[in-house]
């Protein structure tokens, strides 16, 4: 089959000053950045992109517990970053400029609003204030009783303009990542058919389901094995459905990799849309965007991304069965990095006035 990629425009020149201006402001003051639950997969992620960043210093990485017996060494960063891990510490916390929350729902809800109101900016990897509705709130994140002014979602590549000011961002889910970036675009210019389902079928890594060991995630559980969870009863699928505006059926599952998501997803277009169509749709709403790839009809696959930023699309559209053809789309992002920890340094690049690439490429 014919392959169709649309490379990334250069950016423009207007942008292109803009970034050279925050790189130079980058070398002369550092950034004070802590991290609370630097133990944890995305954690650990987020302190081995922050120790080789040139714009920021890492003041404080806690573990998500105040006792002692919570910290340990952590051994692959060895070299990379060789401080202690301390316990938890609310005080601690508000010495930063901007901390990153890697921490249960729970304790997230808890110490968002209290370090916003001492005027610390917090990126919050958990999933306590990624919903505006306040019901929806209530049914998937219960723990969330107050929500901070100047809360943005951030999906950097749509959501960079409420970023930069936000007091707090709400790092957005790694499955609603996937599925947004790749289906915003044609929602946006109406290019699903209104009467159509919009199914996500995503795949994820282990590692999605966090640290703490559960049946679930038990070696001999998940080896050898693919199996699908949270049917109509998963937070993401909110989260996807309140970025889209629309009705979503969304069903994860849990295949025995260690990292990496791959979203197949099917929807319904006008008779006549060709897969250039939807190339240049994609290719104009990411026109400029350094970690978006679009590959056409060469459908992308978790081992191009893992380890990076990307976010890398392709699609391919049958021809018209009616008034409607069927489109596909496959979206794979490592759900570590853009999924969490990179998309959380992407979003600090912006609320700082620094290159949105810097520390990630």
């Amino acid at each position: 089959m014919h392959t169709m990629s649309h490379p990334v425009a250069p950016v423009s020149g207007a942008r292109n000053d803009a970034k050279n201006e925050a790189k130079n402001g980058a070398m002369h003051s550092a950034a004070n950045v802590a991290v609370a639950g630097a133990t944890g997969y995305a954690g650990q992620e987020l302190l081995r992109l922050l120790a080789r960043h040139p714009g920021v210093s890492i003041t404080a990485a806690m573990s998500s517990g105040t006792a002692a017996a919570s910290t340990r060494p952590l051994p692959a960063l060895a070299h990379l970053w060789d401080g202690a891990i301390q316990p938890l510490s609310h005080d601690a916390l508000r010495e930063a400029d901007l901390v990153f929350l890697a921490l249960p729902d729970s304790a997230a809800a808890e110490l968002g609003p209290m370090l916003a109101e001492a005027g610390v900016r917090v990126i919050d990897l958990s999933g306590a204030f990624r919903l505006r509705d306040s019901d929806a709130r209530a049914r998937w994140y219960p723990e969330t009783r107050q929500v901070p002014a100047r809360v943005a979602y951030g999906l950097t590549e749509r959501e960079r303009v409420h970023v930069r000011d936000a007091q707090l961002v709400a790092n957005p889910g790694c499955y609603p990542t996937a599925a947004l970036l790749a289906l915003a675009p044609l929602v946006d210019a109406g290019l699903i058919a209104q009467a159509s389902d919009v199914i996500v079928d995503a795949k994820s890594g282990v590692s999605g389901a966090g640290k703490t060991p559960t049946e679930r995630t038990h070696f001999s559980e998940v080896h050898g094995s693919v199996s699908a969870y949270g049917v109509f009863n998963h937070r993401h699928g909110a989260e996807i459905e309140q970025g889209l505006g629309r009705e979503v059926t969304f069903t994860p599952h849990l295949v025995p990799l260690d990292r990496g998501i791959l979203s197949t997803i099917y929807v319904r277009v006008p008779a006549g849309t060709t897969e250039s169509a939807v190339g240049d749709l994609l290719a104009q709403a990411y026109a400029g965007e350094t970690f978006m790839r679009l590959t056409g009809s060469a459908l992308p696959e978790i081992k191009h991304v893992v380890h990076t930023n990307f976010c890398d699309i392709g699609w391919r559209v049958e021809a018209a069965r009616g008034s409607t053809a069927r489109a596909i789309l496959v979206s794979v992002i490592d759900n570590l990095v853009k999924g969490a920890a990179g998309q959380a340094v992407q979003n600090m690049n912006v609320m700082l006035g620094l290159e949105e690439t810097l520390g990630l490429l």
